[in-house]
This record gives structure tokens, sequence and C-alpha cells, in this order.
């Protein structure tokens, strides 16, 4: 088995580029092998056991799997974050997000004790990222899945930080009653895709990656962040500030949504492709 010959297997479902950086990613993170190393043929000269592990991971590949999945690991802002099925694969726009946090929240003059919250934090990517380059903040994160508090902690571990983690409904109307604590920061990337908009994606994500960090309903794509927009309007503190990635076919009804919920303040970002994907908020 060559390298040629494993990214042409990959083009049934991805472009050759990709394709290929997807065959060197593979043989770098787990066969240890640099790209002078597959130009000089040791991807043939692999031993026995080597291979039969190579081709598990090519047919799972070929089933569209991300390889992040079959990896067991997926990079964020210069960190290794563990990865599996019951989270989404961070994404590089959202690490666009942690700097935009850390940039704002380092211009701040903060009373008291600096507290910031992750809603829906997933493979906890956020949170960790948040937790290690702010080192005197006490870092929250919430999610309702188990298996995304699970794969988060490993990643606190994994990261060398602490952060504490929390099942939360964010839907409850108690939540303000049941977790009051006052927040410098609340950050949020939750689900913010339609269920109209799944003919637009690639078969990657939607056989794979999980619907409930993914999807809300199309007659209400709003229905996280006014969630979580209501709980920060209380317990945000004077100084404090929420930030979202948002849904860029929804920005207008956003500001319409924060400005109601009595931000304001609020400044769009976009992302490194141009989209406006990011909100700022002040009360």
């Amino acid at each position: 088995m060559s390298y040629e010959t494993l990214w042409h297997r990959l083009t049934t479902i991805y472009e050759a580029d990709e394709a290929k950086a997807i065959v060197r990613l593979v043989l770098d993170v787990h066969f240890g092998l640099s790209w002078t190393d597959i130009i000089c043929g040791k991807v043939e000269s692999l031993s026995d056991n080597e291979k039969q592990e190579l081709e598990v991971i090519a047919q799972r590949l070929e089933t569209g799997e991300p390889v992040q999945y079959v990896l067991g690991e997926a990079e964020f802002g210069g960190r290794t974050f563990h990865v599996e099925p019951g989270v989404l694969i961070p994404r590089p726009e959202t690490y666009e997000l942690c700097h935009w946090v850390l940039e704002e929240g380092g211009k701040r003059k903060v009373k008291g004790d600096y507290n910031i919250l992750d809603i829906g934090t997933g493979s906890g990517c956020i949170a960790c990222t948040l937790a290690a380059e702010i080192p005197n903040a006490k870092v929250t994160a919430w999610d309702i899945s188990d298996d995304a508090l699970r794969i988060a902690s490993k990643n606190a571990k994994r990261t060398n930080v602490h952060v504490s983690f929390e099942k939360v409904d964010v839907l409850s109307p108690s939540l303000f009653t049941l977790h009051p604590s006052p927040a410098t920061i609340i950050v949020s990337n939750p689900p913010y895709i339609c269920n109209k908009e799944r003919e637009t994606m690639e078969r990657n994500v939607l056989e794979h990656e999980p619907d409930l960090a993914l999807f809300v309903p199309d007659n209400n794509p709003l229905l996280f962040y006014r969630a979580i927009a209501r709980y920060a309007a209380k317990a945000l503190k004077p100084e404090g500030m929420l930030f979202f990635e948002i849904n860029p076919l929804y920005v207008n009804e956003m500001l319409q949504m924060l400005s109601e919920e009595g931000f304001s303040q609020t400044e769009v970002k976009q992302d490194q492709f141009g989209k406006q994907r990011f909100t700022k908020s002040c009360l």
C-alpha cells in the first residue's frame, strides 16, 4: 500500500488536495511518518501489523467518517483535543471566537473574581483554551450531554487546566434560579443550523457529528441564543460581556433579539472567510 494508492481511494469523497492532506495527517499522527518519510517510500515499509491498522483506518475514512474521529484527536489553537462522535469537531472559526474573547477580556478591569462561563461546551475546546490563556479566571462549562461532559473533562486534564463542568439544560425556565452565579464573560457556540440547511451540508458532518450539537427547529433558529441571552442579562456583572458564535444567515435577527433582551451594545465580527460569525454584547 502506497501513499498514492491511499489518497486516490479517498477521491470518491474528497477533492484530491483534501484527500492528500487527510492521508498525510494519518501517516504523521498515527504512524509518525514525516513528508520526507512519505516521499522516501516508508509507507510501504510499515510492519504487517501497521499495514493492517492503516487498512482499517482507510476503510473508515472511505465511509466519510471524519479523520479527527478516526484519529481520536483534533488540533485547536495550537493544542490537541480528544474528540469522538459524541462532540462536534472543533473548527478554526471557533478559535477565532476564543481569540476575540482573549483580546477583549484582557482590556477589561474586573472587580472581584474573574468568572467565565462556556455554555454548550462540547469537547471543552473553548473552556480549556480560555482557562489556559487566562490563568486567574474561574472557568465553568455547561452541557446537557453526558458524553460531552466526559470528553470535555478528559480534555481539561489533557491540557492541564481546571474547569468546573456541570450538566445544565439552558432551556430550563428555572435556569437563573438554579445557577445565579455572577459571570464576567459568558461565551457560547450553541446549535444554530436549521434542519432546512441539511441539504447543503457535507456528508461527513451529517452522518457522523451529533445532531444535538448542530440543529435547531426551522421555526426557531434563535432558540438557544435567546435562552442564553436572557440568562446572561441577569447573570453578567456590570462590566461583563456575552460572546456568541452565530449563523450568518440570522445576523439581523440576532441583533434584534439581543436588543430585546436588554443588550444595548452589540458588535458583529467576521470570521476568516468574511462571514458575519461572531457577536459581542454588553448591557
